[in-house]
């Protein structure tokens, strides 16, 4: 039986902490492709050293964008991100939302006790009800997801 390729962990854990760089072919900068140290598989790794290329090297900021595979303006974000942040600036941001804002354990607890002392209400009634009690619109799946997801698990009988 033939082996098979031997799992790359440093690319599962860059994956896994959202720095694994999902183009590394588009960099052609030559210590990413001579020198094995350098991994153009690590964002956070390519995004220092192309910074670093042009501000101690002095590589014209048009040449060093298309040696690691990025537009002149994502250049400027990233030197504008590590000149505000340092290293903690180049790590790439999270995209989408961040959870719930409005559905807190607060409101959701209010919606379980009118559920609970009135069985049969509906959605779109309860969405009336925290409007009033606490002033804030909350889409019907939004409540119907948090509601679901909430839930405390059954004990087998």
């Amino acid at each position: 039986m033939a082996k098979g390729k031997k799992p790359d962990q440093k690319a599962r854990e860059l994956k896994r902490t959202g720095t694994l760089n999902s183009r590394p072919d588009s960099i052609s900068d030559a210590l990413f492709r001579q020198n094995p140290f350098f991994d153009p598989k690590d964002l956070l790794q390519a995004r220092y050293e192309m910074l670093r290329r042009h501000d101690v090297e002095g590589i014209s900021i048009v040449d060093v964008a298309t040696r690691f595979g990025v537009s002149r303006p994502t250049f400027y974000q990233t030197q504008a991100a590590f000149r505000q942040a340092g290293l903690s600036g180049l790590l790439p941001k999270h995209r989408g939302p961040k959870g719930g804002h409005k559905l807190s354990s607060r409101v959701i607890e209010y919606v379980r006790s009118l559920r609970a002392a009135e069985l049969g209400l509906t959605t779109v009634a309860c969405i009336k009800a925290v409007q009033e009690k606490f002033g804030i619109s909350v889409h019907r799946r939004s409540l119907e997801r948090a509601l679901a997801s909430k839930k405390k698990p059954r004990r087998p009988a």
